[in-house]
């Protein structure tokens, strides 16, 4: 049972340091016990008092850490039901299935062509993480081969799915190094996947066909010593799905249900007899609640908004995604290049080196801290003025890089141009485009 405010209070130093971030300690044993806050903000509790307060402040939905290697991943560990509340921590992880009875070949094909799905977006690398493999004859031999062969010969990571425990030792012993995820546990194996799962420390996901059948499954698994669960509710019909994931998170995080507090795994392949479908499907999953999502295949048109989906969710909504400030060197410039200067949002960033880039036109782009603002909010806010774009002028080196003296400045920040000549003597501020669209053709005209 999860401790209260006044609980946790007793159990911590009581110094007032502030340094967790809150002013008392009284002020931190309420957030954490509120799923707030985190156990190691706080530097002087002791040993003792952290094995007593593990479950206080463990999140309400355990992450489970599934995969090795480039493409490892954790699912789990919310603490919120809204985003605004703090924000989402791990992403949804992306799935596509193949059957155990796929010939080589195709299996080769799918691998090498879902290998090279990965997608360059405000500085990060998008691409999918899983390949669920299917059980489709309870030919073991030939389950191991293709869990083996995905293990070893693309990066990524497995569900092995099978109901047959024989088949599934089989696939552990081929692809086990890779920290698989079993799929899945029910009431009629759950002595012998859970035993499996424990002796090989694997991840393991249970189904059931009634959410009121979740809590002793995972209670009976967790009694054996198993903590990395994932539930699939059995939910096929996509308002049961959606209802059901709605309803765990819920009881996790309101009622602080531990039962249920687990990711879950959906399986949107299963729902529609078509990609499209599929694809609105995991979309919607996505963004209530889904921790694992299984598409029947990966193709580009589908898996390219689910991954931008996927991140605006887990972007930390009260943190903007910002670059580091300084000069950045586009199409290899000289002496002669243009200066252009904007703010360190990231999607501003890579909109404008974008252009730039494709202008060919060698150039250097300044980018100034601006909290993460783009231009038009950073120079309403006064992050973003012309005293302080100037003082960065002189003060980040460009000046040693070039001969001439030409700023230019972005369209929607024109107001500040007096100031930053006043800032920069002898200094030509050129106002410049105010779409990044167009910065392409105004280079190419300079």
């Amino acid at each position: 049972m999860a401790l209260t405010g006044i609980q946790i209070f007793k159990l911590l130093p009581k110094t007032n340091c502030k340094e967790c971030g809150v002013p008392t300690c009284l002020a931190f044993a309420m957030n954490l016990a509120s799923g707030k806050a985190e156990l190691d903000a706080c530097p002087y509790v002791s040993d003792e008092a952290r094995e007593q307060l593990a479950e206080a402040s463990a999140p309400p939905i355990r992450p489970v850490a599934i995969g090795k290697g480039v493409r490892a991943a954790t699912t789990g560990g919310e603490t919120v039901q809204y985003r605004h509340e703090k924000t989402f921590y791990n992403p949804t992880l992306l799935g596509a299935m193949v059957a155990s009875d796929l010939a080589d070949d195709e299996l080769d094909a799918k691998l090498k062509a879902w290998n090279a799905m990965q997608y360059e977006r405000v500085g990060l690398n998008l691409r999918p993480e899983l390949v669920a493999l299917k059980d489709a004859n309870g030919d073991a031999a030939a389950f191991a081969a293709k869990a083996k062969k995905i293990a070893e010969t693309s990066e990524f990571n497995l569900v092995l799915m099978t109901e047959d425990e024989g088949v599934m030792k089989a696939g552990v012993e081929a692809a086990g190094f890779k920290r698989p995820l079993l799929y899945a546990a029910t009431e009629a194996n759950a002595d012998a996947f859970g035993q499996l799962a424990k002796d090989n420390d694997l991840p393991l996901a249970i189904k059931v066909d009634d959410l009121e059948k979740i809590a002793p499954l995972t209670d009976k698994l967790t009694g054996m010593g198993l903590k990395d669960l994932v539930i699939d509710t059995g939910g096929r019909e996509i308002q049961k799905a959606l209802q059901d994931s709605i309803a765990l998170r819920r009881s996790a995080l309101k009622d602080l249900n531990r039962a249920v507090g687990f990711p879950t795994i959906t399986f949107p392949c299963e729902m529609a007899d078509n990609l499209d479908t599929e694809t609105l499907i995991a979309a919607m999953l996505i963004a209530k609640y889904g921790g694992i999502v299984i598409l029947s295949d990966f193709a580009g048109e589908s898996l390219f908004p689910l991954l931008l989906e996927r991140l605006n969710i887990y972007t930390d909504p009260q943190r903007p995604m910002t670059v580091t400030e300084g000069i950045y060197e586009i199409n290899n410039p000289d002496e002669n290049a243009p200066v252009l200067v904007t703010t360190n949002f990231a999607l501003t960033y890579f909109i404008v080196s974008g252009e730039i880039e494709a202008s060919r036109v060698p150039s250097y782009l300044l980018i100034k801290d601006s909290e993460g603002l783009s231009v038009m909010t950073a120079w309403a806010a006064g992050k973003f003025a012309g005293d302080d774009v100037g003082m960065f002028v002189k003060k980040c080196g460009i000046a040693d890089k070039i001969k001439h003296q030409e700023l230019i400045i972005p369209g929607y920040a024109a107001a500040i141009a007096g100031d930053v000549e006043e800032e920069l003597p002898g200094w030509t501020i050129t106002v410049g485009p105010r779409e990044a669209a167009h910065i392409s053709g105004f280079l190419k005209s300079k």
